[in-house]
């Protein structure tokens, strides 16, 4: 999503723009929309995004389905690369590693803060997300490698 920051930045002050900028996410990588996400906070080194608890995200036993809380984190995590890397970088995920804590039987709050990288510097770069239960429960932490490295000078 080009100049991510900058439509987060004009939209986060009311919960209709926080809704539209989620939305937007979604558009531009539709498979996150099966869960819905709702940013909550990007900015400042960190994002959080929101998911309800609603019959199409839970499993046999009613509680979130593992795999829409991979794609959270997912979500969180790219997006959060997306806004917050500097622009003269790109990204992609290599890989995630997940561990599921506890069944979520409410709506799941997914956090993780931007790792230091360098400008010009490629690697690889972890960041950990940590999912809540709406009582403040850890209920999944991930670990998503990052390739990131400097953009071509044609773009």
């Amino acid at each position: 999503m080009p100049r991510a920051i900058e439509a987060w930045n004009r939209l986060k002050g009311h919960a209709a723009g926080r809704w539209l900028f989620s939305r937007l996410v979604c558009w531009r990588a539709p498979y996150f929309a099966s869960i819905r996400p709702l940013f909550v906070h990007l900015g400042e080194g960190r994002v959080e995004v929101r998911m309800r608890k609603r019959r199409a995200v839970t499993n046999h036993i009613g509680t979130v389905h593992a795999i829409a809380m991979a794609n959270l984190c997912e979500v969180a995590a790219g997006t959060m690369m997306e806004a917050l890397l500097e622009a003269s970088m790109r990204w992609i995920p290599r890989g995630m590693t997940i561990r599921y804590l506890a069944k979520a039987n409410s709506g799941v709050v997914a956090k993780a803060a931007m790792p230091a990288v360098s400008p010009g510097e490629t690697r690889d770069v972890s960041v950990n997300v940590h999912v809540f239960d709406d009582a403040g429960h850890e209920v999944v932490l991930a670990e998503i490698t990052m390739y990131v490295s400097p953009r071509s000078s044609s773009r």
